[in-house]
């Protein structure tokens, strides 16, 4: 691995001021001034060529500057004026487009897409030509390179992408008071979900840590080599040092009817600002919009701090289908609203993938897929795809109901389940572990997550030691566990 690592010298990354940009921006602020000049010079010579008063001597002119420029005011410009002041007003509109998309290039290499910045430059077409022709442009790219080489594989953190974190949550808690109010379904919500207290401050204090969120497709990606054989190689993950990636994904984002009335989301909307947001129902039956599961509340975060995601990534919701999607019963085609619903949830899985989210299969019917026979699984899989991916899009990703992987072995897949699965498209496969471990296979990706639930926490605590302070974390209104 040492081969791909760049220099380890401790370099941060350089902000680029105000000031700075300013003094490259001189060139073409000279060229305006010279442009502005130039039609002052034309105006005023047009001005003393046409003035009737000019045999009266000076004196006269001095007492006429003011009635030459109030009479000039509405006189119409000479074809030399028009064209000065035409490439006078060009120039100025193109300085100020340059200024904006240097702005935005600035604002990609936020969240690490140097890459994605560089060509967002490269595009711009001037009357001049393209981008080689511009030295504010130039100049911003040199130092856009300069911070890219800075940084470091895997910000100098980790050796492999087999050492990465991928942690997961079921639906979190929204109001404690109703899931934690002793009742049959309180044991289990204190053992395998996560209070919106508790998830904020584990994505704050991991932020505060250095993490940052990656894509599993950037973890691993696909690629053909020249015998044009496809396979998984690792991502190359370029960060500032002491950056550590992680992947994070959510289970059964499907807001089951056992949790309504629990202090749960019911769905995922698009709010009236178009992003996605959640819906609660009240105790009084009315419903209200609010950051009330992950999507929102992690989006929210990653606003506030881009640099807390590679290149926009967020993480994977994985879906079951025996109750439908996102909060919709799309399962039932006898609902009222069943074909209604199952265009909202298109809408609403197309603003999440633009938002950054990735869906995964959590199987149809949540069964163990290692103690299923294949013909189950066939035949779930067939069901979750006809009635689940048909509305979320195309998904190469299994997340395997309860952690339960398909196969126990540790080399490479061999079974009839895996050969399905892989036909229908799925290449990445996750179980459940207490600690990181992947297996990175030509034809597919094998990845461990790890719970961050109440048992976690309370029950294993120091399996979480590398991760958080628990003390700073668990939500002070969280029941004792019951043995």
């Amino acid at each position: 691995m040492a081969d791909r690592y760049r220099s380890n010298r401790s370099r941060r990354r350089k902000k680029r001021s105000p000031k700075r940009l300013g003094l490259i921006l001189l060139f073409e602020v000279l060229l305006l001034v010279i442009l502005a000049g130039s039609f002052y010079f034309i105006t005023r010579s047009n001005r003393k060529s046409d003035d009737p008063n000019k045999h009266l001597g000076g004196k006269q002119d001095e007492k006429n500057v003011d009635n030459d420029n109030k009479d000039n005011k509405g006189e119409k410009l000479t074809p030399e004026q028009e064209e000065a002041l035409k490439e006078q007003e060009r120039i100025k509109q193109e300085m100020a487009e340059r200024e904006a998309i240097i702005e935005e290039a600035n604002k990609l290499t936020l969240s690490y897409d140097y890459d994605g910045a560089i060509d967002l430059i490269k595009t711009y077409q001037g009357k001049e030509g393209g981008y080689e022709v511009y030295p504010a442009l130039l100049k911003a790219i040199e130092d856009l390179e300069a911070e890219k080489d800075s940084l470091l594989l895997y910000g100098g953190s980790y050796r492999s992408v087999t050492e990465f974190n991928h942690i997961f949550f079921h639906s979190l808690i929204a109001d404690n008071s109703k899931a934690f109010d002793g009742d049959y379904d309180s044991v289990g919500y204190n053992m395998y979900m996560t209070t919106v207290y508790e998830f904020k401050k584990m994505m704050q204090a991991m932020y505060e840590d250095g993490y940052v969120l990656v894509s599993v497709h950037d973890l691993a990606k696909q690629i053909t080599d020249e015998d044009g054989n496809t396979k998984f190689v690792p991502g190359e993950i370029y960060l500032p040092e002491g950056k550590k990636p992680f992947v994070l994904s959510q289970d059964d984002v499907n807001y089951y009817d056992y949790m309504e009335g629990d202090g749960f989301a019911s769905r995922i909307v698009i709010g009236e600002d178009g992003k996605p947001t959640c819906e609660m129902i009240l105790e009084d039956g009315s419903v209200v919009q609010g950051p009330f599961d992950i999507v929102p509340i992690l989006d929210e975060f990653v606003e506030e701090h881009p640099d807390f995601s590679y290149k926009g990534a967020k993480g994977i919701l994985a879906l079951t289908g025996y109750e439908g999607a996102l909060g919709y019963r799309t399962n039932d085609p006898t609902s009222p609203t069943y074909e209604q619903d199952k265009e909202t949830v298109k809408e609403v899985a197309r603003v999440l993938k633009e938002n950054g989210w990735e869906f995964a299969s959590h199987s149809w019917s949540h069964r163990n897929m290692g103690e299923k026979s294949f013909e189950f699984i066939k035949q779930d899989t067939d069901r979750w795809l006809e009635e689940v991916g048909s509305l979320i899009g195309p998904t190469d990703i299994l997340i395997f109901p309860y952690g339960v992987d398909i196969e126990r072995t540790m080399g490479h897949y061999s079974s009839n389940k895996y050969h399905y699965l892989k036909e229908v498209g799925f290449n990445y496969f996750h179980g459940v572990d207490s600690k990181p471990w992947m297996h990175l296979k030509d034809d597919y990706v094998r990845m461990t997550r790890r719970p961050l639930d109440g048992q976690a926490m309370l029950q294993f605590p120091e399996r979480l030691q590398d991760l958080f302070i628990l003390e700073e974390i668990i939500d002070p209104e969280r029941p004792p566990m019951n043995w």
